[in-house]
């Protein structure tokens, strides 16, 4: 037994005689953040300190150690920077584990690069202003006093006022670590957040006992847990640029009743309805490769496209990312089928167990860089959107993230799905050595009967909406999306919509544009030409698709995402030159040979390209509906219900099977 005292405390631990000296350096860094190389070692309180470099290659009986000794450690927390040094040959020490590059035991928060918007709050007090009072202030217009001073971010009264349920993260922040006087020093300062995390420690900081699950302690195993509602949320609005990405979305479960999901695509800004806020504004929605059904979906993770659509995203002209994901859940009424099942409520679930599990799990993947967390990393803002059916049976979006503590549980492995929806089972313990598992008390508090506040054990199971921060939505009044059309088929969906290299063709020769892009006074001559080519291009699904046919080099393709990006700003320089890109060329050359021109098409053949794709039967009921005359061999006796599709034999004025109006 070896008794090590540092500033950092005291240790104990048990070693062989025989063992190395880097056995018990290591033990030390383990347990306090040291550099290696300045570990020094002595038998008394000052004086006799030699460095651990010194003694490599000896063993603790050699160096006079016995069992039950003291001694006195000092070392640095700061790491120099390691010059790389030649490769050892065979007469030098091999590099060993104990004396790490400097970026492993360096400060990870400092190395953190934060999302533009959290350094857009960093830079601002985020106070609440206030007017003057005119009851109480009884100052000049430039003073102040306790009636119209400014308010912190994370006033309670301001919050209950505006009926704000959430401090926002930043808000948060200021909470936990209100300002500073300018003179204090905020390298010593530790970061206020530190992730939970409900795992068993291992290796445990006394080193007594053999690692779970062969052994367990009191400073090795998780406290116990007791669910409370998150005070704050790190996102706080969810913002759809255009109401045009849900409706698009939607037309997957309007023309098949089967249920659709897809990852939202945009960036994080500042919200200013609350203070210190941040919304993300979702610009487009990928829809990945799926199987829909009636009840549920099948998903593929990982998702194969993730990295190409990531940097794609990335290179639009405000970078996007993945901010979230949405899908839906709704089931037409059998009383009413205009109207859909109101399934989530106060009184069933507003997510399910295992869509509460899924976001979990997703949020981990998704971790939010922080320089306020002690491991660079803190929560997530992945956020969880659904579609599904209001009170009164229209559809409606609610959006949601997945508490810390949920995240916690799942990372730990302690909660599963229960048939309930809204309940969470707790798994049980398992100490085997493949699958250990420690699942420590956990308790949730409500309100009974009698309004009292009661503690009550959450074993076998607990109700979901402990796991749950809400997040509201909304859409801009005045949109200004990054692209302006949403009108190119979507990825994915075979047999509905097919994406074509020849309709891409066949719409580009319609708008005339090899003629068009390959004069330079066109800009000038036909602008509203261009303008129609220019909305057609700035269509993300259009971008993503043309990115997988090989025609667009890698700087061509980095420009086609900055021009029909930046389509909305009415600037033409961009578009100029990717008029010039040889991609584009070669995309033109192809338009000319294999679509003809507008005006070489016969009068019959203008017709909407998407009208090819549909069944005979269809374009006849169109042909019917328009007053033309129906195809050859078709029943004219037949009424199609536009409502439900039935074709109606009857000569009545409702139909069959859903009683509407044909």
């Amino acid at each position: 037994l070896i008794r090590v005292r540092c500033k950092a405390g005291n240790f104990r631990y048990e070693l062989q005689p025989s063992a190395d000296i880097s056995t018990l350096v290591q033990k030390i860094v383990d347990s306090v953040q040291a550099d290696p190389t300045t570990i020094t070692l002595s038998n008394q309180p000052r004086g006799g300190e030699r460095n651990v470099t010194e003694l490599r290659g000896k063993n603790l009986e050699s160096l006079g150690l016995k069992h039950g000794d003291l001694l006195f450690v000092s070392y640095q927390s700061e790491v120099a920077e390691v010059q790389p040094s030649a490769p050892a040959t065979s007469g030098e020490l091999a590099p060993s584990t104990l004396y790490p590059p400097a970026d492993a035991t360096h400060r990870p928060w400092e190395l953190v690069k934060e999302d533009p918007v959290d350094e857009y709050w960093r830079q601002r007090d985020g106070k609440i202003p206030r007017s003057r009072d005119a009851r109480f202030c009884k100052h000049g217009a430039n003073a102040m006093c306790d009636y119209c001073m400014p308010l912190e971010p994370y006033d309670p009264a301001y919050h209950t006022e505006h009926s704000i349920k959430h401090l926002s993260y930043h808000a948060y922040l200021r909470k936990l670590s209100p300002s500073k006087p300018t003179s204090s020093s905020t390298s010593i300062a530790l970061p206020p957040l530190e992730p939970l995390s409900y795992k068993v420690k291992d290796p445990c900081p006394n080193g007594k006992h053999a690692p779970w699950p062969a052994g367990i302690c009191s400073s090795c195993q998780p406290s116990a847990i007791t669910l409370q509602p998150q005070p704050f949320r790190m996102v706080d609005h969810l913002e759809f640029s255009t109401h045009e990405i849900v409706n698009r979305f939607l037309d997957v479960w309007r023309r098949t009743g089967t249920q659709r999901f897809g990852w939202l695509l945009g960036r994080y800004e500042p919200y200013d309805k609350v203070p210190m806020g941040i919304k993300a504004v979702v610009e487009a929605i990928h829809e990945p490769p799926q199987e829909g059904e009636l009840d549920g979906l099948t998903l593929g993770l990982p998702w194969e496209d993730e990295k190409y659509i990531r940097e794609l995203a990335a290179k639009v002209v405000a970078p996007l990312t993945i901010v979230g994901y949405i899908f839906t859940d709704l089931d037409p009424s059998e009383e009413d089928r205009t109207k859909n099942v109101y399934k989530r409520h106060p009184d069933s679930f507003f997510l399910s167990s295992l869509e509460v599990i899924f976001a979990a799990t997703l949020e981990l993947q998704n971790p939010t860089p922080s320089r306020s967390s002690v491991t660079g990393k803190f929560s997530s803002r992945l956020v969880t959107a659904v579609a599904t059916a209001t009170e009164e049976g229209g559809i409606d979006i609610n959006a949601y993230q997945a508490s810390e503590q949920a995240c916690a549980m799942v990372d730990a492995d302690m909660i599963e799905a229960s048939v309930d929806p809204g309940i969470v089972r707790i798994k049980l313990e398992d100490r085997s050595e493949n699958a250990a598992r420690y699942v420590p008390d956990v308790f949730f508090r409500y309100k009974n009967e009698y309004g009292i506040d009661v503690q009550k054990s959450a074993k076998p199971s607990f109700p979901v909406e402990y796991l749950l921060v809400n997040v509201t939505h909304g859409f801009p009044q005045n949109p200004s999306p990054l692209f302006l059309s949403n009108k190119f088929p979507i990825e994915n969906r075979p047999g509905l919509e097919d994406q074509d290299i020849q309709k891409i063709m066949r719409e580009l020769a319609r708008l005339n544009a090899p003629e068009v892009s390959g004069d330079s006074s066109a800009m000038q001559k036909e602008p509203g030409l261009i303008h129609q080519i220019v909305e057609y291009l700035s269509d993300w699904h259009l971008v993503a698709f043309l990115r997988t046919t090989g025609l667009f080099s890698e700087d061509d393709m980095k420009l086609l995402v900055r021009a029909t990006s930046s389509a909305s700003s009415g600037d033409p320089q961009i578009f100029q030159e990717l008029f010039k890109s040889g991609s584009w060329e070669t995309l033109m050359t192809f338009t000319r040979e294999n679509a003809p021109s507008q005006q070489q098409l016969p009068p019959q053949q203008t017709v909407d390209a998407d009208m090819d794709d549909l069944p005979q039967e269809i374009r006849n009921q169109i042909a019917e509906m328009e007053g033309h005359a129906p195809a050859a061999g078709t029943n004219t006796g037949v009424r199609v219900c536009p409502h439900c599709t039935f074709e109606n034999n009857h000569g009545g004025t409702d139909c069959e099977i859903c009683g509407l109006p044909l």
